[in-house]
């Protein structure tokens, strides 16, 4: 921990504060992993990012714009072919956050380039500048954007010294919250807060108003199939093959074309470079925050998620009503859902938008295997 007037807050099981709740569903193991924490990067990395992306200029003093270098760190992993990614991420992906340094970028990005295939003309993708100009850590300072995906292709250069990663891997999405108060407001009470998500794959982040509660969708999954990883992947040539099921699935085997472990898929284009959404809320406008996995996500809609969270006394209850809904509709995969209140849980106003849908769902599902079994 650095040294300075700071408190890390282990959140590792569900409080009052976040919610969160997990099933096995049908499956034989559990894969999903999330993790909850209070992190620190220098405060200058915060500054750098508001100002490129928001023109927002702090006083250099660390309590311009409530920038004191703390945030709280919300992630999801939802591992494929055993925990050993997931659980690695779960337990040192936000240490790895915080501990990178612009020193470790060449190696990071050298044992990315060394895999070839798609990798031998790639250049450097947000860390670009520090391998095109050696000299650029002396007189620039990473952004939180540059630290996420170092620290992603980092974890990921890990994980490689285990032969057991090239067979498995995670999805991934974490959400960096702050509040940008004078006096360091907390993300749940601050009138400004910063959120930054980095993600990779088709797990979920997203955002419910207090205006009807209305889903802001924070990221986009990562099938080859879609349209912008369709583009990146297009001069790999045909990868893409559509299973009994009719899913898509790249190489025959993948249904993700970002995440990371997966190592012997990494040349076919399978990168851990998350993609990055940012945005500057204003706190009484939104209810809530959830991360859910793709056994949540495959099944319910985001507005049925948020929704299912927006009438909960808290945020414990929220994240075990989406997934006890999910279980009601006979979803088998796992299941994970992460509800983080923000300043304005509790205060939706509105007709619940999907309750009559649920309600249908719900009725549907009465009599299949699931619920038989329930």
């Amino acid at each position: 921990m650095p040294a300075g007037p700071y408190v890390r807050v282990p959140i590792k099981s569900p409080t009052k504060l976040i919610g969160a709740y997990t099933s096995r569903g049908t499956r034989s193991h559990q894969e999903d992993m999330y993790a909850t924490c209070a992190i620190q990067i220098p405060p200058e990395e915060i500054r750098t990012s508001l100002e490129k992306n928001y023109g927002m200029v702090g006083n250099g003093n660390g309590n311009g714009n409530g920038v004191d270098g703390q945030l709280l760190w919300v992630g999801i992993y939802d591992g494929h072919g055993g925990t050993l990614v997931s659980q690695f991420l779960q337990e040192h992906l936000h240490q790895i956050f915080e501990q990178v340094q612009p020193a470790d970028i060449q190696n990071a990005v050298s044992w990315l380039k060394a895999h070839g295939g798609y990798f031998g003309r790639w250049r450097g993708g947000l860390l670009q500048p520090y391998i095109t100009h050696p000299d650029w850590a002396q007189t620039h300072t990473l952004s939180v954007e540059q630290r996420a995906e170092l620290a992603f292709i980092e974890a990921d250069r890990r994980l490689s010294f285990n032969e057991e990663a090239g067979n498995c891997g995670s999805t991934v999405s974490v959400a960096l919250l702050q509040g940008l108060e004078p006096h360091g407001a907390a993300f749940w009470s601050a009138e400004k807060i910063s959120l930054t998500v980095a993600h990779c794959g088709d797990t979920r982040v997203m955002l419910a108003s207090t205006d009807k509660g209305t889903v802001k969708p924070m990221t986009e999954h990562h099938h080859a199939e879609t349209p912008r990883e369709s583009a990146r992947l297009r001069r790999m040539g045909s990868g893409l093959v559509t299973d009994s099921f009719g899913e898509a699935r790249w190489m025959g085997a993948l249904a993700n074309t970002r995440g990371l472990g997966d190592g012997r898929y990494k040349a076919f284009g399978v990168t851990p470079e998350p993609d990055m959404k940012w945005s500057i809320l204003t706190g009484a406008e939104w209810s809530h925050l959830v991360l859910v996995s793709d056994g949540v996500g495959s099944v319910a809609s985001d507005q049925e998620i948020v929704d299912l969270a927006r009438g909960q006394s808290d945020p414990n209850r929220a994240a075990r009503a989406i997934v006890s809904y999910v279980e009601e509709l006979g979803g088998d995969d796992n299941a994970t859902a992460v509800v983080v209140p923000l300043p304005g849980w509790g205060k939706v106003q509105g007709e619940d938008l999907t309750r009559d849908l649920r309600a249908y769902r719900r009725e549907q599902a009465i009599g299949s295997e699931r619920q038989r079994r329930m």
